[in-house]
């Protein structure tokens, strides 16, 4: 006998059902590229995952999948936390330590040095500097740098202080 002919429309609904589960935007969870820093950048990593606000700017903790001690995630959409991650290009050209490059600057919040990049896209990206590990916070679209981002590096200012010695990161 055969099965299709008799019901054709039997497997429909199983089938819809799954199309439509994995469609859903019940999960909004972020999801982030996981660093893979080497033995020394990772224990501060750790540290530093340890010692993260459950409150950044506002917005409650939801750390993105792939779940990991190398990242962290606040609000949807999510500000991005990212622990030994390699040193960002723009860290060591000449034109943003004189003031050359519109869209990099170098900068200091509550004790914490910091590398801002305005992405093409026009969202921003702080990296931590003067620091033994990278630690690069990534906002979501809509997020200004001057307020959002100025109270986000205010919030994250004590936890990388804590963690995060000051210091030179690998060169990788």
């Amino acid at each position: 006998m055969n099965f299709f002919r008799h019901r054709p429309f039997g497997l429909l609904a199983p089938a819809l059902l799954l199309a439509v589960a994995g469609c859903s935007t019940a999960d909004d969870s972020a999801t982030s590229a996981v660093p893979t820093p080497d033995a020394k950048t990772a224990k501060a990593c750790r540290d530093l995952h340890r010692a993260l606000p459950g409150k950044l700017d506002g917005r409650s903790r939801h750390d993105p999948e792939p779940r990991s001690a190398y990242t962290a995630g606040w609000g949807s959409p999510a500000i991005i936390l990212r622990c030994g991650v390699v040193r960002p290009p723009k860290m060591v050209d000449p034109k943003v330590a004189q003031g050359g490059d519109p869209d990099a600057v170098a900068g200091r919040v509550n004790g914490v040095d910091w590398l801002m990049e305005k992405r093409g896209d026009g969202t921003w990206r702080f990296t931590t500097a003067n620091r033994v590990a990278y630690a690069q916070v990534s906002l979501p679209g809509g997020m200004s740098a001057q307020d959002e981002g100025a109270s986000v590096l205010t919030d994250l200012a004590d936890a990388v202080k804590k963690a995060i010695p000051k210091g030179i990161a690998s060169m990788r």
